[in-house]
């Protein structure tokens, strides 16, 4: 069979960019191992240095969809910086615009005709998007969270037609899906209570966890440590927070924690890195930096912007602990990538995280801006106690691995393809 698979491949689109590489990764090994099926990679990011371990007779890489005007634009904006503009943000502009009903679906026969003409039966999407059900091949979609559906009180995924555009992107995704893939049994718990209505049976809504980025090493060298302690001027001893500035993160509460501790005379540094691009995210960004000036924090704040992946794994090294109190989940992989390195973790007490984590993480309440400093407390005074939930951290990291990741996936792909044809 011909498998066309469309990743984000955007370095900066976060937890979906890792993903797709994941999944990418692990469809090249399944290929390499025996794999009669052939993979196209759908994308206009053909220079992705990626791609070049994808030049194989089972592998071929195309436009992801006819040369049209928006695409053509896209690719002239990207050219310039420009990458937030996608076909699928052109979706939410519409639906924004009152242009496309939650109930209406979209049709893209050119875009049908165009995967037809490279011989496609099934698609793979590593993130969700319209054109999966808007086309109308067979597929399998990823669902990494509804949060429109647990906490619209957030205006990332509420906000300027956000909220419509994501119940017309999940509800009618679920409903044409031959597969959904979750990355937990919470994930796969939202799915059914929200969409399973719209007729999908739970057998077909299959949890394939996460794995830590695939392009980050396994160790990292005392000279790499080294060269990323001096590009980025680093704190003799710092927390670390990987994060876009969206309010979800809970920067702010973060730098209130920060706050509190230093009347106790406890005053860690925090490095913080992540895009604050945007309407949302530069207001987020703003107010966390005003509160970290009311606070008296602001001198332990150092916030690097966006990094490259080869210094992330230097980071994490580094770091005495990755401080995430997001209000978001079900599951989160810079968990993952900090076990990977022997960074202990602070992360939120809630449904999803709580199961991804167990006892290898301090589990703090985010609402809380005590429980967040007490638990950085714990961290930054106890060296022992970091030492042993470092270990818990690679054990708890060891028990699911990149093969079985794979196992799963190929699972889950010929499971597809047998239901296809019924």
């Amino acid at each position: 069979m011909r498998i066309g698979i469309v990743p984000d491949l955007r370095s900066n689109a976060g937890g979906i960019y890792q993903y797709s590489i994941t999944t990418l990764n692990a469809l090249r090994e399944w290929t390499t191992n025996g794999c009669s099926d052939q993979f196209v990679i759908l994308t206009e990011e053909k220079e992705h240095s990626i791609l070049q371990q994808f030049q194989k007779p089972t592998w071929a890489i195309s436009a992801s969809g006819p040369r049209s005007l928006k695409r053509t634009a896209k690719r002239i904006l990207t050219r310039f910086g420009l990458d937030a503009i996608s076909l699928d943000v052109l979706a939410k502009f519409r639906s924004a615009s009152n242009q496309i009903h939650i109930d209406h679906v979209q049709s893209r026969p050119h875009d049908k005709q165009w995967l037809r003409s490279l011989g496609i039966e099934l698609m793979l999407y590593p993130t969700p998007q319209t054109r999966a059900f808007e086309i109308g091949l067979p597929y399998i979609m990823a669902i990494h969270d509804l949060q429109h559906r647990l906490q619209p009180e957030f205006p990332e995924v509420a906000a300027n037609g956000e909220w419509e555009y994501r119940e017309y992107l999940f509800r009618h995704g679920v409903r044409n899906a031959l597969m959904i893939l979750t990355d937990s049994e919470t994930g796969r718990e939202d799915v059914l209570n929200f969409y399973g209505q719209y007729g999908i049976e739970p057998d077909r809504v299959k949890v394939l966890p996460f794995l830590p980025a695939s392009y980050l090493p396994s160790e990292v060298s005392l000279e790499d440590r080294a060269r990323v302690r001096n590009t980025y001027n680093l704190p003799e001893r710092f927390l670390f927070y990987p994060a876009q500035f969206w309010p979800h993160k809970n920067h702010a509460r973060i730098v209130a924690a920060l706050g509190l501790l230093k009347q106790q005379k406890i005053e860690p540094a925090i490095v913080f890195c992540g895009s604050s691009d945007g309407s949302i995210r530069k207001k987020a960004y703003k107010e966390v930096m005003s509160s970290a000036e009311e606070h008296g924090v602001i001198k332990q704040i150092l916030n690097l912007g966006y990094v490259p992946d080869q210094d992330m794994a230097g980071l994490y090294a580094e770091a005495a602990a990755l401080v995430m109190p997001t209000f978001f989940g079900p599951t989160n992989i810079p968990v993952l990538e900090a076990w990977r390195f022997g960074c202990p973790v602070i992360t939120s007490d809630i449904r999803g995280i709580r199961e991804q984590v167990g006892d290898s993480a301090v589990l703090v309440d985010p609402k809380s801006v005590e429980a967040i400093a007490d638990g950085i407390r714990k961290i930054w005074t106890d060296n022992e106690f970091c030492l042993e939930l470092a270990t818990k951290g690679r054990k708890r990291l060891s028990s699911y691995t990149p093969a079985d990741f794979r196992k799963r996936l190929v699972d889950i792909i010929e499971e597809a393809k047998v239901y296809g044809t019924r």
